[in-house]
């Protein structure tokens, strides 16, 4: 499973040709952690399955009626592939032209990657948002999330902006079996 995967972002960014343009951030005031409904951010992804390994830059938005734009690009800044999904469905696109649609991200991780990614979950990990049922909730000193479980992935949060309690996650780690993604969010906006 994670040698599909990550041959297929390999593949993805060896094909990347063209520049494919960024979207700025935009402004916006702070809320709470639990009531943030829309953000956007910039940062990086590692993806790791055993001895393979995968990086990138993300940008990505997403809106408060689950509207989300993902942007991959090498760490040159090229072009790797645009994700959009809605309440409609899922599309890939990549910078040599390639599409890919499904019923959802979750979905679509799985038809492209070959692995079924935790793609839905992911807008309220990112903030730290883990109100719902999970397992073996840990918190730091300052009342934040520190890692947890759920559906079968391992969540932790190895650094927030500050020491605040309601600052967001700067990085995060992913993993499940041998597999293994981490985001460092290198900026947050559009909180809502």
């Amino acid at each position: 499973m994670g040698g599909r995967l990550l041959a297929a972002m390999a593949a993805l960014i060896v094909s990347a040709c063209a520049a494919v343009p960024s979207a700025p951030l935009p402004p916006g005031p702070r809320p709470a952690r639990n009531d943030i409904g829309q953000f956007a951010l910039a940062g990086r992804v590692a993806v790791r399955s055993g001895a393979e390994s995968f990086s990138a830059r993300i940008e990505w938005t997403h809106a408060s009626d689950g509207r989300d734009e993902i942007l991959i690009t090498s760490p040159l800044g090229q072009g790797v592939a645009r994700l959009r999904a809605d309440r409609h469905g899922a599309s890939v696109e990549t910078a040599e032209g390639q599409r890919h649609d499904a019923p959802d991200l979750d979905a679509l991780s799985e038809q492209v990657f070959g692995a079924r990614l935790p793609l839905s979950q992911l807008p309220r990990w990112v903030v730290g948002q883990v109100w719902n049922a999970v397992d073996g909730l840990e918190l730091d000193a300052a009342g934040r999330p520190l890692r947890f479980a759920d559906q079968g992935w391992t969540v932790a949060y190895l650094d927030y902006e500050d020491a605040a309690p309601e600052a967001l996650p700067t990085l995060i780690r992913l993993q499940r079996g041998d597999l293994e993604l981490r985001l460092k969010v290198d900026q947050w906006g559009g909180l809502s």
